[in-house]
């Protein structure tokens, strides 16, 4: 990568370009070097964010743990990070291509995990799952989500895989909390933590450098996955999620250059957040609408994906269409019903007028 291109797309500017991936770390501000992880997978790519700290390095998330990430950050070891030590490795959240790698790095250099407390205990949860038979709450979930016989089997024999791509997690953590500041390298980073991808997701903002490390909490051209859970089946992630966008955009300024965990780094940070938000909002609108009459969640995936899911994606795009449906129940506007075979239907309130942005 060479160059400053300063492409612009819907509102945001990108300093190298939509399309850039570094083939070898890539310097996108003083001692802060991007690298990108290829991935299997529709989203075939993280970026990994390494820190200058002194006489050793701090790493900020890990990708999954596979034999080819594994092999790359062995030659990075050895070569371009100079035989200098991780210090700490720093993950954004729970999901397995951020937090892979985190043990087998911990454990190389004898440091610590820098992570959320609710991330790293949930991340311990799910990973426990993994090879375990679904559990009945499961199974009675996703039924009530309208799944039929079929879809339920192709759950079962897809549930507990969360932990296939994670080593095994250190026994003890260093926990981030919204509003510290770390140091590193002599520069101030102010934790931001959000809510509703995940449960207290860490973003890292550097004053001195204008840089967000984001992680999923701020992506330029696709938005995370804000889903419901069988864990949790009444929460309201897409609330959370909502207002994590908007205390975001009044509490920094939009100066910021962006560093996404995917796709391309980009100036536009208050742009971006409103997109989102109206984006979801926008979602709400149309769930809304369709639910003159009596729909399952099954349904409503339709309704906000505009497509027949293929089974691969049944899962994620039901919890998203549960955290939409629940968002609208939170809001009194739509009431949820479950009948005798144990499935939810969820139709308007009779005395709730149309809504718009």
């Amino acid at each position: 990568m060479t160059g400053n291109t300063n492409e612009k797309s819907r509102g945001l500017v990108y300093p190298w370009g939509t399309q850039a991936a570094p083939a070898e770390p890539f310097q996108v501000a003083d001692g802060v070097w991007w690298l990108r992880f290829p991935m299997p997978g529709a989203l075939d790519h993280i970026n990994l964010w390494l820190l200058e700290d002194r006489d050793g390095w701090t790493v900020v998330d890990t990708c999954l743990d596979l034999p080819e990430a594994r092999s790359r950050w062995e030659a990075l070891f050895d070569g371009f990070m100079g035989g200098k030590p991780l210090r700490r490795v720093i993950c954004t959240h729970l999901h397995p291509d951020h937090i892979g790698l985190a043990g087998w790095l911990t454990r190389r250099f004898d440091c610590d995990l820098w992570v959320s407390r609710e991330e790293f205990l949930m991340c311990h949860t799910l990973a426990d799952y993994t090879g375990q038979p679904a559990p009945e709450v499961a199974i009675r979930f996703y039924r009530a989500a309208g799944y039929d016989e079929q879809m339920l089997d192709t759950y079962r024999s897809r549930f507990g895989s969360f932990g296939r791509h994670i080593s095994a997690l250190p026994d003890s953590f260093r926990r981030l909390v919204d509003g510290e500041t770390i140091e590193i390298n002599d520069r101030y980073w102010q934790v931001i933590v959000g809510s509703g991808h995940s449960p207290e997701h860490v973003s890292l903002y550097c004053p001195a450098l204008k840089l967000l490390i984001a992680g999923d909490q701020v992506l330029p051209r696709i938005t995370p996955n804000v889903s419901v859970f069988p864990t949790e089946p009444k929460g309201d992630p897409l609330k959370e999620w909502l207002n994590s966008c908007e205390h975001i955009r009044a509490r920094l300024p939009d100066n910021v250059l962006v560093l996404p965990a995917h796709q391309a780094p980009f100036l536009g940070l208050h742009v971006r957040l409103t997109q989102i938000i109206e984006s979801h909002e926008r979602a709400l609108v149309t769930l809304f609408d369709a639910l003159a009459e009596r729909r399952r969640a099954i349904d409503c995936s339709r309704v906000i994906f505009r497509r027949e899911l293929a089974s691969e994606m049944l899962v994620m795009a039901t919890g998203e269409t549960l955290a939409h449906l629940n968002c609208l129940v939170g809001r009194r506007m739509v009431r949820r019903e479950r009948d005798a075979d144990g499935v939810d239907w969820y139709v308007q309130k009779p005395d709730t007028v149309d809504f718009a942005l």
